[in-house]
């Protein structure tokens, strides 16, 4: 007895303790569905690769990665968003934010939301306090020119005092040697020679120190009379010199005290925060005039540092026009830090769509409409429409699968116990999943709708099939349920088995590509298709086989004609293929060739797209409108809403990173910086703002922003700057440390500092939302290969980055898990027909249809503009392994009935309408199944519906129309010895199958 024959003998013999033994397992796995998590974060697509090895790093050591921050816009779009009244209600809805508990929650603490009306706002505030601040530097300057020009005029009068006291003394030593000398003479001497100004007063009491000298006896008396002659003739001078230094000292304490007040309020105004109710406070006590030059100096396009306002416009927004159609308001999220990267947690979907709720309220109720744009709501729509998509396709793909059932059995019994087994395969699946800790994502939507179709297949084969058995000649035999269902088994087995290994090679060849969520998708489906084999190949008929047996112990026939038997009109579809292969079979398969050959063609042209755009649902169409709860799907804005800000203004999550590693302290590195810098700048994916430049920042802006805004700063920026090009040529450390002294979270947004040292900076580079990712990454790498060399390492990196190289990835998986499950699928036909048939021709032969509708639909991929993305992406593999299930079907058929009647025609006859109708009743239900995936809200998930429904239609055709013609070549060709001649019995009813077993009746 052979191995099929023994399953088969174990399943029928033994079906109670085989349905309890099924049972016990379904439950056990069922226990893992409910561990089955959902994540929508696109992070997860990303594999490991350099670039993202190194935003990792720069996530980990740059300032802004330790933050975890999340920042949502707000636009506000109306017919003049820079009006009084626009900016106050600005305000307003910022003030309900910060006072609304389930946003207020998530808000940073610093900073939390800022646009043009706080800018504004701030600037009236602090108006005021600038001149009061203005005068009292003008008072400070005042003085200390006043204090320093007394000062040298003090030091000038000393110096002068000192060499006319020596002059003095000098004279009167002239004096006492010589005393004969006049001391008027002498003392006019001096007066000439000297800057002091003496007088006669002065010139008696000289004249009696000379006196004094002449006559003195002592040493006392002698020191007595100079002093007299020296200090005492510029008493006056002295006294009046040292009256002007203590008012000098006055003035100087003075000074200082002024200068302490300046800086004091200089702090105060540079740190001043004022509250969102003083703001608008302030907005509105403002007249026309004061309100226009406050708007000016925010938006008058000479504007510096952090009361620009260009950057809250839109890219094509004139500076200095106080008028616009929207401006932007951004709101700094505080998150967790936790859960999945990329992923945003509910506490920040909640409070977007709060903020959604609330700025529609107060702002959007008016003619001003307002967007909010966050990774919270694009999560939100996310998950939404992966649920509505659930919501929808799952019970169409029920209703088409019962359809197709009623259509298939006729019969109430078989139809309940197809969706039974069904259930019990998706409860394997998903238990599976949760068991394994694999997340069901945006891909995982499919997988249902994949085992739904592919479930059915192995009921619908295995059904007819015993069907069959039961029938023949025309009549019902006298076979018991078991009997039937064992002979069955036995035929149908061989194929199934074939079926399900080529279908598994097919998902698993998936594990070749680099994208983690494909790789489960192939993982999870070969389970699932796994799964569908012992439920269909095990459970089903051995319930089947106890259901019928007690309904036809109380005398009801269970005994149904086969599907597509019967001389039918879709019998006479089916045979087709047949007739053609009997006329012309080269012609056939002539054909079939150029067919491809056009397919081919339009493969290499099928593009490649993974955008966040791809998983964003468009506004569901209008007859969703109809459906009840809870399956109407909700409203979808966002990639309306991405368009516009894309088209618009600059999205915060668009951004590129050159990362610079190496010797960053070395002043040449500054200098090349400057030119990398140069070419970001000029580059046409680099977001222009509405002042006309580029929107980027690194070390060199950030050193600039903040030397214009300190002088300690920038004292040392410009002593470090010998040539005045604004990038510092010396002390490239020294300027690193000031920096980081000032202005520390500055410093470290774009300078990574350790113990050991500068270690690496980075470039900051706002990309277009229009540009292409490819051409994005190209321009950045471009830059960073100019700069990779002396000594440091430049990566070019970011999450726009890191999505294209996804997308690269994904064609790599599209070629690579062909290629595998085509040498795979080849390897294993060849080999298996070669030890059960002893012909490893026929499995190429089995194959090469296969490679046919592979072309077919790649072409179609191509008419139909579909790209390859994450869901198309494995369309190759899926057509193989879909594909060659119904060529195994038709060949294991053919090789049976071609060994019991050893008439090629009989044999193909038989095989197109016995197994060709349950290919056709199986095919119905897939590309319904798949089919109804076209009306999911994801995009992905419609392209996958679509392209997966033709991919069952072109096997299937491939299978019923191109097969017959090479099972007739190879039968000619490699085959066994068998009759081609067309015998009268061929034009009656072909007979029942036997699944390949000896007709014991004929023996």
């Amino acid at each position: 007895m052979s191995v099929p024959d023994r399953l088969s003998e174990i399943v029928t013999g033994h079906s109670r303790a085989v349905i309890a033994l099924m049972l016990v397992v379904t439950v056990l796995a069922g226990a893992g569905a409910g561990m089955v998590e959902q994540s929508s974060s696109l992070d997860q697509f990303q594999s490991d690769t350099e670039e993202a090895e190194k935003l990792t790093y720069i996530e980990d050591n740059f300032a802004t990665g330790s933050e975890n921050t999340s920042t949502a816009q707000v636009i506000v779009r109306g017919e003049n968003t820079l009006s009084k009244d626009s900016l106050v209600e600005t305000l307003h809805l910022q003030q309900s934010f910060r006072e609304n508990e389930t946003i207020s929650q998530t808000l940073s603490t610093e900073r939390p939301t800022v646009g043009v009306a706080n800018l504004v706002a701030t600037s009236a505030i602090l108006g005021e306090q600038r001149q009061e601040l203005q005068s009292l530097a003008t008072e400070f300057e005042q003085l200390n020119a006043t204090v320093q020009k007394e000062r040298a005029a003090l030091a000038r009068r000393q110096a002068a005092l000192n060499t006319t006291r020596q002059a003095l003394r000098t004279a009167l030593e002239s004096l006492q040697e010589d005393q004969a000398t006049s001391p008027r003479e002498t003392f006019e001497g001096v007066r000439e020679r000297t800057a002091v100004e003496l007088d006669e007063t002065q010139y008696d009491t000289f004249n009696r120190s000379v006196q004094l000298l002449r006559r003195a006896t002592d040493e006392a008396e002698i020191e007595r009379a100079y002093k007299q002659g020296t200090q005492g003739v510029l008493a006056d001078e002295y006294e009046t010199l040292e009256q002007r230094s203590q008012q000098l000292e006055a003035d100087g304490e003075r000074l200082r005290a002024l200068g302490s007040e300046l800086e004091q309020r200089q702090s105060k105004l540079e740190n001043t925060s004022p509250s969102i109710g003083d703001q608008i406070e302030a907005i509105e006590s403002l007249n026309a005039t004061q309100y226009e030059r406050a708007l000016m100096s925010v938006l008058g396009g000479d504007s510096n540092g952090q009361l620009s306002g260009l950057g809250f416009m839109p890219t094509d927004y004139e500076p200095g026009s106080a008028s616009a159609n929207a401006t932007m308001l951004l709101v700094t999220h505080q998150t967790s830090g936790e859960g999945q990267a990329g992923a945003a947690s509910q506490q920040l979907i909640d409070a977007q769509l709060t903020m959604q709720s609330m700025s529609t309220d107060q702002i959007g109720a008016g003619d001003s409409e307002v967007i909010v744009f966050g990774t919270g709501i694009m999560s939100d729509e996310i998950n939404n429409s992966m649920g509505d998509s659930l919501a929808i396709v799952g019970p169409l793909a029920l209703i088409f699968v019962v359809v197709a059932l009623v259509v298939a059995y006729r019969d109430f019994l078989d139809i309940l116990l197809g969706l039974f087994g069904i259930g019990a395969v998706l409860i394997w699946t998903f238990g599976f999943m949760g068991w394994a800790g694999i997340d069901f994502n945006q891909m995982f939507i499919a997988v249902p709708v994949l085992l739904i179709g592919l479930s059915i297949d192995y009921a619908i084969h295995i059904f007819m099939r015993h069907r069959e058995q039961r029938q023949e000649n025309g009549a019902y035999s006298d076979d018991d349920v078991r009997g039937s269902m064992r002979t069955a088994l036995a035929g149908v087995g061989i194929a199934l088995v074939l079926v399900t290994a080529t279908t598994a090679i097919g998902f698993l060849s998936n594990l070749t590509s680099p994208v983690p969520p494909i790789q489960d998708f192939g993982i999870v489906s070969a389970v699932g298709i796994t799964a569908a084999l012992l439920i269909f190949g095990i459970l089903i008929p051995a319930v089947k086989i106890e259901v019928d047996s007690v309904l036809e112990n109380r005398g009801i026939s269970r005994q149904k004609r086969a599907f597509g038997t019967g001389n039918g009109r879709f019998s006479s579809v089916l045979s087709a293929g047949a007739t053609a292969a009997k006329k012309a079979p080269v012609v056939i398969l002539l054909l079939a060739l150029l067919v491809s050959a056009g397919g081919a063609y339009g493969a290499s042209q099928v593009d490649t797209s993974f955008n966040q755009e791809d998983f964003i649902a468009e506004d569901p169409p209008a007859w969703t409108d109809n459906l009840p709860e809870p399956f109407a799907p909700g409203e979808y804005s966002m990639k309306e809403n991405l368009e516009f800000v894309n088209q618009n203004f600059v999205r915060e999550d668009s951004q590129a990173q050159l990362l610079f590693e190496g010797d960053v302290t070395d002043p040449e590195t500054l200098q090349r910086l400057s030119d990398a810098q140069r070419d970001a700048a000029e580059s046409d994916v680099v977001v222009t703002l509405s002042g006309g430049g580029a929107d980027l920042q690194g070390p060199l802006q950030t050193m600039q922003q903040v030397a214009a805004e300190n002088e300690t700063f920038n004292a040392t920026f410009t002593a470090a700057d010998t040539d005045g090009d604004m990038v510092p040529d010396q002390n490239v450390e020294q300027v690193y440390d000031a920096l980081f002294t000032v202005a520390p979270q500055e410093a470290g947004n774009v300078i990574y500092r350790s113990d050991d040292g500068y270690q690496a900076v980075r470039m900051v580079v706002s990309t277009s939302g229009t540009a292409a990712m490819s051409d994005v990454r190209s321009e950045m790498a471009a830059i960073a290969d100019n700069f990779d060399s002396g000594g440091l390492e430049t990566t070019a990196t970011g999450q726009i980055i890191l999505f294209d190289i996804v997308q690269d990835q994904l064609f790599d998986t599209v070629v690579e898990s062909l290629l595998i499950t085509l040498v795979a699928v080849f390897a294993f036909l060849m080999v298996t027909y070669r030890i059960t048939d002893g012909s490893a021709m026929l499995g190429a032969v089995t194959l090469l249809p296969v490679l046919f509708s592979v072309t077919w639909i790649l072409g179609t991929m191509y008419v139909l503009e579909i790209p390859f993305n994450v869901m198309t992406g494995m369309i190759t593999s899926l057509t193989v392994g879909l594909g060659v299930a119904y060529s195994i079907h038709m060949s294991e058929r053919y090789k049976l009935e071609l060994d019991r009647t050893g008439s090629v025609w009989e044999a193909m006859s038989r095989t197109v309408t016995g197994t060709g109708g349950a290919l056709l009743g199986s095919a119905a239900t897939t590309v319904g199944g798949f089919g109804v995936l076209a009306f999911a809200i994801l995009p992905p998930l419609q392209q996958f519906g679509i392209i997966t429904g033709m991919t069952i239609i072109y096997a299937f055709l491939a299978s019923v129309l191109v097969l017959p013609s090479l099972l007739v070549l190879w039968t000619k060709y490699f085959g066994p010895a068998a009759s081609f001649e067309l015998s009268p019995e061929e034009t009656a009813t072909p007979t029942a199958s036997d699944g390949g077993r000896p007709n014991e009746r004929e023996e």
